[in-house]
């Protein structure tokens, strides 16, 4: 068995990130509520994969360690709405799928965001049909489009950040706004 006798040595060029804005001083650091309640949303996003075809299996993959969504604050899936915070709809949703996914939205706690996920959940893709949805925007709101048909997983991935951004910077009180309501109100959800 070979040793090395060498001096471990660390790394003096390491750059710390720099604090978030807000008042500091001795001992202290003052900041306001939404931005700490923002930036923990941010980092626990707990999504609810709804997948019908090709684009979940694009997703597998980013869930696995190549491409490892864990790493952005996503690695707890689950598989019931009431404990899921982002509805990730991925692939063909027929009319017939379309209640189902709405009741899923319904049963989802507040705060909820949604990804549409490739060209079948964010238009309808190539099935131009009646039974078709042309868009999953028909019957629940969406936050994010990612396009693709299917989309790599950097693409999902890149989708993850930017709901991570909009989580963030979203105000806490933006859910229980009039404009918010009236959203919901225009999709028939209560």
């Amino acid at each position: 068995m070979i040793h090395n006798k060498r001096p471990v040595t660390h790394n003096t060029n390491v750059k710390v990130v720099d604090a978030p804005e807000g008042h500091q001083g001795e001992g202290f650091m003052a900041m306001q509520l939404s931005k700490v309640v923002g930036l923990a949303r941010k980092n626990s996003i707990w999504p609810l994969p709804f997948a019908t075809s090709c684009c979940g299996i694009e997703f597998m993959a980013t869930m696995g360690s190549t491409y490892d969504l864990a790493r952005f604050g996503s690695e707890r899936l689950a598989f019931t709405p009431r404990q899921c915070d982002l509805l990730m709809v991925m692939g063909t949703i027929s009319k017939k799928m379309a209640p189902v996914l709405k009741q899923v939205y319904i049963q989802m706690a507040e705060p909820r965001w949604v990804i549409a996920v490739g060209a079948c959940a964010s238009s309808g893709g190539v099935f131009d049909t009646y039974s078709v949805l042309q868009g999953i925007d028909e019957v629940i709101p969406v936050d994010v489009y990612v396009p693709g048909c299917p989309p790599r997983p950097e693409a999902i991935i890149d989708g993850i950040m930017r709901i991570q951004d909009l989580v963030e910077t979203e105000s806490v009180r933006r859910r229980s706004s009039a404009e918010y309501q009236a959203l919901l109100t225009s999709y028939g959800i209560k």
